[in-house]
């Protein structure tokens, strides 16, 4: 039985903006993610047009600095001319087949959303599967954390899924007391590493805000964090690096064995 191996890399860039100097330095975000050589990157906090980010589409100089040309992005927050709008992205080294972004916002709350995308991965032994990715961004607040994550269980979109089908779902869930995803992920089939890896504040991480879960024909083999100097100091969060296992389908897997 003949499996992939998917490197996921996710993170809350913060702008692009060091926790500790404040600098705006997206080389020094880029140099960080491609010290791990991830296959799909999911970030948080991804700013375009603003003058405090040198009016950068953040998305396309980080994508093109990994060389990852297949990209979605959608803009959950916007400010003004100095100090632009803000979203969730995906890069990814293979083509994305399908993207959309899926509204969590509450009434009164600041916006927030779940960027939703398949990418169609080539299997070692022939055929293909698709993953679909969840990359969310969830809001400050313990109740409206778990209605967002609810309303987003419920979308036909995830909800509809076949349970064989490899579904990641990962980002800021604002997890501070860390229970949110045991509470009502892992009811929902999903699985992944206990306890997770602190990732707030990044130069001294003492609250596991981040997560990486999976679910269907999808393994997560590794879950840990950036370690290096550059991970502590490029944004306020440290970024989550996952190694996922992803099972040729039913069918194939009988007829193998």
């Amino acid at each position: 039985m003949l499996s992939l191996n998917v490197r996921v890399v996710s993170w809350n860039v913060h702008k692009c903006v060091g926790g500790l100097d404040r600098r705006y330095d997206p080389q020094r975000v880029a140099a960080v993610i491609a010290q791990h050589d991830p296959d799909l990157v999911l970030l948080q906090e991804v700013a375009q047009h603003g003058r405090w980010h040198n009016r950068d589409r953040q998305v396309d100089v980080l994508g093109d600095a990994l060389g990852m040309r297949y990209r979605s992005y959608f803009v959950n927050v916007r400010f003004g001319p100095r100090r632009g709008e803000y979203g969730n992205a995906i890069l990814s080294r293979t083509p994305l087949t399908t993207s959309e972004n899926l509204d969590l916002t509450l009434p009164g709350r600041k916006a927030r959303s779940v960027l939703h995308a398949t990418v169609r991965l080539s299997m070692p032994a022939g055929g293909s599967r698709t993953l679909h990715c969840f990359n969310l961004h969830l809001g400050l607040s313990e109740k409206e954390r778990r209605e967002q994550l609810r309303t987003m269980l419920a979308f036909p979109h995830l909800a509809h899924i076949h349970r064989d089908t490899p579904v990641l779902v990962a980002g800021d869930f604002n997890d501070v007391y860390g229970s949110l995803g045991r509470r009502l992920l892992v009811p929902a089939g999903f699985r992944s590493r206990h306890p997770a890896p602190r990732t707030f504040p990044a130069w001294t991480p003492v609250r596991a805000l981040d997560g990486v879960f999976v679910r269907g024909d999808c393994e997560l083999t590794s879950l840990g964090r950036g370690r290096s100097k550059r991970a502590r100091t490029a944004s306020d969060h440290i970024p989550l690096i996952a190694d996922l296992r992803v099972l040729p389908a039913a069918h194939a897997r009988t007829r193998k064995g």
